[in-house]
């Protein structure tokens, strides 16, 4: 079997457009964006139209949009810079047991400065039940962060449910969108987010650029004092070569929204699963209600790794990627109910823009032979 990528909520390679779109910027823009001569003019254009590509894919406005190192830069923003700033107006932030370390490390290390968070729990479908975030908020409740989808299920959150119920009670929201950004669309307002984080390399962009969004009107302590880049809330030059990157990214994603074609593709996959093992495979996460590319299996009483490793051509993941290389249970399938027997087994294949179906047929091929 040739090398097959479907690792692609990991990382996904860089679109060819992309790298078209960055190229400029190794030789002939080189100027610093801040400046008024004719070396920096040009950059400062590059950089505003990659933030107004960035707002048309989540339907805000350039104004809102703040570029980062990454999804992990813009949560801790979200999150720091938030609680910092209104601190005085309370102390209690909403989050679930199943978010991305990024936002879990976060909240641990706001507890350690005077925060109270509440961890709410999940459904056997890893879903956040609006209740039991409205059931949690007190008169000290400032911030809700759920992320938008599960990086290592895909199941996607009942977002728009939970944001109503925090602009009915006045708190600010907050979502990570970094692994559904580019794979569904997104529009700020239907889901009545103040918050919402961007992480480039989850949508064929480059690795350390980021965005998150803030609405209007949301203030934020900024992580990077320096001078007043990014509309003053995160200091420093800007890295205009990734942002042009990241721009085009979501100009290539929007264009794109709708396609069938990675559902299908992903669907197909899951139907020749189920086929070919039956009782001996279980889907994590909603059937339905989840990333278009994303299927979270578990091979009943195997460990995943191991039917890993007997494929070594494949790149696929046991969980997600950020916290990968244990073999104990993933801390997500143990908060939806799933079984030791049924979990250790978890492999998550996640499929891309550059998927095909021979590719899929090859990985059926390889695990019927192994399993």
């Amino acid at each position: 079997m040739e090398k097959i990528y479907l690792d692609y909520n990991a990382s996904t390679p860089l679109a060819p457009e992309v790298v078209d779109a960055m190229q400029p910027l190794l030789t002939d823009f080189y100027g610093n964006p801040s400046a008024l001569h004719w070396a920096g003019k040009p950059v400062k254009e590059l950089l505003q139209n990659a933030r107004e590509q960035v707002a048309d894919l989540i339907g805000s406005s350039a104004r809102e949009i703040i570029f980062t190192s990454g999804g992990s830069e813009a949560n801790n923003l979200a999150l720091k810079g938030f609680y910092f700033k209104n601190r005085h107006r309370g102390s209690h932030i909403i989050t679930s047991k199943i978010e991305h370390p990024a936002i879990m490390n976060p909240c641990r290390f706001l507890e350690q400065v005077g925060a109270k968070v509440t961890y709410v729990g999940v459904d056997r479908y890893g879903r956040v039940l609006p209740e039991e975030v409205e059931k949690a908020i007190t008169d000290e409740t400032i911030m809700i962060s759920i992320m938008h989808s599960n990086n290592e299920t895909g199941t996607l959150q009942p977002i728009k449910e939970i944001g109503e119920i925090a602009e009915r009670y006045g708190i600010v929201f907050h979502t990570d969108a970094s692994q559904s950004a580019g794979k569904v669309a997104i529009n700020v307002h239907e889901l009545n987010v103040d918050l919402l984080t961007i992480a480039g390399h989850k949508l064929y962009a480059p690795k350390g650029i980021g965005a998150l969004y803030i609405k209007n009107g949301i203030e934020l302590e900024p992580l990077i004092h320096g001078a007043g880049h990014e509309f003053g809330l995160r200091a420093g030059t800007e890295n205009t070569l990734l942002a042009v990157g990241l721009g085009k990214a979501c100009e290539l994603a929007k264009q794109q929204e709708g396609n069938p074609d990675l559902k299908n593709l992903t669907n197909y996959f899951w139907s020749q699963l189920m086929d070919a093992f039956g009782e001996q495979i279980v889907l994590n996460g909603h059937p339905e209600q989840r990333l278009p590319n994303t299927l979270n299996v578990s091979f009943v009483r195997k460990i995943g790794q191991d039917l890993l490793s007997a494929i070594p051509s494949l790149a696929a993941s046991t969980g997600s990627a950020c916290h990968a290389g244990s073999i104990e249970l993933s801390p997500v399938l143990k908060e939806m109910g799933v079984t030791e027997e049924v979990g250790m087994g978890a492999i998550r294949f996640s499929l891309g823009r550059y998927t095909t179906k021979d590719e899929i047929d090859q990985v059926l091929l390889g695990l019927k032979r192994i399993v």
